[in-house]
């Protein structure tokens, strides 16, 4: 069984780090979990591994946000891995920071990188782990926050966060969807 994870985010040194960037930030502490590395390919920084006997392939798109799905269909295609196990990891203004939700589907919420995968990939049915990143703007203030740098209260907590949506990804590789939103989501 294949399964492809996507951890959103844009590439370029000015957007490390920032709130917008945490789908990397997941994808890269899933793969020093896994000792796998990334390597650029195609569309993406990718990386392989195997799981509970099950095979892996984790993307971190370079096309920018907006294009993201371009990566995601392109990898599906080439890995031929279906939908059902597919995990896009993203980030999330409307829930507070740190917290984890998982869904089965549903739109995109306004969120550009998954407006592009829906786009690509002609559908809203696949699993999507959304980050909390709070919304701590003034009105207008939304493109500053979401592309700024945690602040230092958010600092303190954000490797317990990220470890905790590591081990919600490694849930949904090993035991499923349905399981894993039982487990993971408004803990």
């Amino acid at each position: 069984m294949k399964f492809l994870i996507v951890g959103l985010g844009n590439i370029g040194e000015e957007y490390y780090n920032t709130r917008h960037n945490i789908g990397f930030n997941i994808a890269d502490a899933l793969a020093k979990s896994a000792e796998a590395f990334f390597s650029l390919d195609r569309l993406a920084h990718t990386c392989a591994f195997r799981f509970k006997g099950k095979n892996v392939t984790l993307i971190k798109p370079t096309t920018y946000m907006n294009l993201s799905g371009k990566a995601v269909n392109y990898w599906l295609q080439q890995e031929k891995i279906s939908q059902e196990n597919m995990m896009i990891v993203t980030d999330d203004i409307a829930l507070p920071f740190g917290t984890i939700r998982i869904r089965a589907k549903g739109s995109d919420g306004g969120h550009n990188g998954l407006s592009s995968v829906i786009e690509s990939i002609n559908t809203t049915t696949f699993a999507r782990l959304r980050f909390g990143i709070g919304n701590e703007f003034n009105k207008g203030g939304q493109v500053d926050y979401v592309l700024g740098k945690w602040n230092a209260e958010e600092q303190k907590l954000l490797d317990e966060r990220i470890e905790k949506s590591v081990e919600a990804v490694k849930s949904f590789i090993s035991i499923g969807l349905s399981r894993t939103m039982n487990a993971y989501n408004n803990k």
